[in-house]
């Protein structure tokens, strides 16, 4: 996992310019997830090797008692309770409040590393500007100007020199990632535990690990594996406590940095639509999955009938992954499970040479061309792989951006088939405009 660095301070010291500046106005990793309120904003970082995520938290009113002023306070200090690192933001301008003082306070109570970033600082005096700042027994202040960028690399290097690059990790360097993600209580912990034969989930106390995400180093039949156990993803209604919402935003980065994800759903209790928005995530990050569905044992035959129904029903659109029905509490399924794991990764990272994807798209024309557009027909003439996990191919020719979704799909079926691609999302692009072979096969 990327460490977390949660930014804190009172209103309007520059905080959210900070946020912009290292996540260089990236989107927020949160999407469209019901139940996930805006109150914090979340976004990934880099300096050097080292990604992390950075959370950009409320104005911190720490003895407000009640009203919106209060939550918010609250929600930051549940915030910083997951955080690896915290940047304390004070304005260089202002120079230090008693509010200050009282942040500082909280800080000091927390066994988190803070850093202070006197903000605002361009072009004021060099240590004058830090001087005040001292007073808050929080260590050395560090002048920056969120706006400008001065001074901001270097306290983020400090923040994160306790981490290692992820290159220096031999082990994570040649495992594959696998996330294990689902409603709570679904068996994810269960599963972990059959895996390693161990009465519990123990974590190795790694940088970047919180508690409601576990990773695990592990190793079956000669391969290595870094098995990611997060949080629960709770359906619509049930997601408002803050330490909640922050554990669902540290399930999205599990699955974006994953390189496959299993997802978990539960044989004996309905599919959800929160199994179903999970599911599409996992999609949209264009993550290798396998379904597991647990519990499976113990059920008699019509019950496993329904339940195969709702599945295709439910989650129609995972058609290209693998579902295998397990019990992860009796360790039934999971070495089919695992060999899946391995061959959803294997189909998310191939490679697709040029002739033979143009060879596939020639067939898949000759039996059925693309249907009309107007007075044009789409012509795909070559296709060729655009990048890998997920696979991504490119189809060239004329008018091919007038290509229907339809067509995409049976397009989509064609190359899947014809490549065996399960287990994998699979992204088709269109770009039209010549074919730049054209010169070269008259000649």
């Amino acid at each position: 996992m990327k460490p977390t660095i949660v930014l804190v301070g009172r209103p309007n010291v520059g905080k959210s310019t900070l946020f912009n500046r290292l996540t260089k106005s990236r989107d927020a990793i949160v999407a469209d997830v019901p139940g996930l309120t805006r109150d914090r904003h979340y976004g990934h970082g880099k300096v050097g090797k080292k990604p992390f995520l950075v959370v950009d938290t409320g104005g911190f009113e720490p003895l407000v008692k009640d009203g919106i002023l209060h939550e918010m306070a609250r929600q930051t200090e549940q915030a910083i309770a997951e955080a690896d690192a915290v940047i304390f933001v004070v304005d260089a301008r202002t120079g230090l409040t008693p509010h200050d003082k009282e942040i500082a306070n909280k800080l000091r109570r927390l066994e988190r590393p803070v850093y202070v970033a006197v903000n605002k600082a361009e072009g004021l005096v060099s240590g004058m500007v830090e001087a005040d700042f001292h007073e808050l027994g929080l260590g050395e202040p560090h002048a920056i100007s969120a706006a400008h960028g001065e001074g901001v690399r270097g306290i983020v290097e400090l923040a994160l020199e306790s981490f290692p690059d992820p290159e220096d990790d031999e082990w994570h360097s040649d495992a594959t990632r696998v996330a294990i993600v689902g409603r709570p209580n679904v068996g994810k912990s269960t599963l972990i535990n059959t895996l390693l034969g161990e009465e519990r989930v123990i974590a190795f106390d790694a940088p970047g690990t919180t508690r409601d995400s576990i990773e695990i180093d592990f190793e079956r039949e000669g391969r290595k594996y870094v098995l990611v156990d997060t949080a629960g993803m709770r359906k619509r209604g049930k997601v408002f406590e803050a330490i909640e919402k922050f554990s669902v935003v540290k399930t999205l980065q599990s699955i974006e940095d994953a390189n496959v994800v299993i997802l978990m759903v539960d044989a004996r209790a309905d599919i959800s639509d929160q199994d179903a928005h999970i599911a599409d995530f996992i999609v949209q990050s264009g993550r290798a999955l396998v379904v597991a569905v647990n519990k499976w044992d113990g059920l008699d035959p019509y019950v496993r009938e329904q339940t195969r129904q709702m599945l295709q029903r439910k989650l129609k659109f995972l058609d290209f992954a693998k579902f295998h029905f397990i019990s992860a509490l009796e360790n039934v399924g999971l070495a089919n499970l695992f060999r899946s794991v391995d061959s959803a990764y294997a189909a998310a990272m191939t490679k697709l040479s040029t002739p033979r994807l143009t060879r596939v798209l020639a067939d898949a024309i000759a039996r059925q061309a693309p249907p009309k557009h107007g007075l044009f027909r789409p012509k795909p003439r070559y296709a060729h792989q655009g990048g890998s996990n997920p696979p991504i191919i490119v189809i060239h020719g004329s008018a091919v951006d007038q290509i229907g979704d339809s067509y995409r799909r049976y397009l989509e079926h064609t190359f899947r088939e014809a490549f065996r691609l399960q287990g994998t999302p699979l992204r088709i692009q269109f770009v039209a405009g010549k074919n730049p072979f054209a010169d070269k096969e008259r000649r």
